[in-house]
């Protein structure tokens, strides 16, 4: 983790302020094409069911799961109107920051992936929203950056998150063969570089500059979204080097 608690506080919010603002005037009923079973109405409720759902967890210090169903207000507004969804998506990133801040970095409270205090939850949420800003982005064909540093942050948390999935699912489809390895390394942020290397027992990762059995290589921003899903490996600003079947394993079985 390289930001910290209060700057994940700050960045969830702005975050959803870009989110709001890529939605304003869209047509809230079109496909999202990297999340095709939603409509970016859809999209939308779902980032602000998440900003309640941890909010309610940090507010109330749970120690086990808290239902969807029992979180105020994450059903989202009713009707079709775009400015209450504006305002319930404002709402719910303002609360959740508020919790968040109010928590402080250490509070113990219950997470699914094992680190088990608000600071998950800001880090968390800082990328859920970054994340399904650019599913918005792509579909409107808007612009879509991030700070050099939440950029690099969200490859690593999401690093760390299918190392702790990895740690649960060892006898279901590996993300590679053993001695295969795979290298991100962004072209404009000086430093911003990850070694993956696949073993007997899973994966292990590092920030590194190594020669790998592939290599993506391009501006951050674009490395981040082919690493999500959120852009296609063919992207004309990101380059595949090597093995490329061996980096299109690797996403197919980190899709969950």
């Amino acid at each position: 983790m390289t930001i910290d608690h209060d700057r994940y506080c700050d960045e969830l919010v702005r975050q959803t302020a870009e989110l709001r603002a890529t939605l304003s005037g869209a047509d809230l009923s079109v496909t999202v094409p990297t999340c095709p079973d939603w409509t970016l109405r859809e999209l939308a409720t779902h980032v602000g069911r998440a900003h309640r759902w941890a909010g309610r967890i940090v507010s109330t210090k749970a120690t086990e799961p808290v239902p969807p169903k029992e979180v105020p207000g994450g059903k989202g507004p009713e009707g079709d109107d775009p400015a209450a969804l504006d305002a319930w998506l404002a709402e719910g990133a303002e609360s959740c920051a508020a919790a968040l801040r109010e928590a402080g970095p250490d509070l113990s409270v219950w997470s699914w992936a094992g680190e088990t205090t608000a600071s998950f939850w800001s880090r968390r949420m800082t990328h859920e929203t970054a994340v399904h800003r650019a599913d918005a982005a792509g579909t409107v064909g808007a612009p879509y950056t991030l700070p050099a540093d939440v950029a690099a942050d969200s490859l690593d948390e999401w690093l760390d998150l299918i190392t702790f999935v990895q740690s649960f699912k060892q006898s279901e489809a590996p993300l590679g063969e053993p001695g295969q390895s795979l290298h991100l390394h962004a072209t404009d942020v000086p430093g911003a570089e990850w070694l993956i290397e696949i073993g007997e027992q899973g994966f292990t990762w590092r920030r590194a500059h190594a020669k790998a059995t592939v290599a993506v290589r391009g501006p951050l921003t674009d490395v981040l979204r082919v690493f999500h899903r959120r852009l296609p490996t063919d992207t004309p600003t990101v380059e595949i080097l090597g093995e490329a079947a061996v980096f299109d394993h690797w996403l197919a079985t980190t899709a969950f």
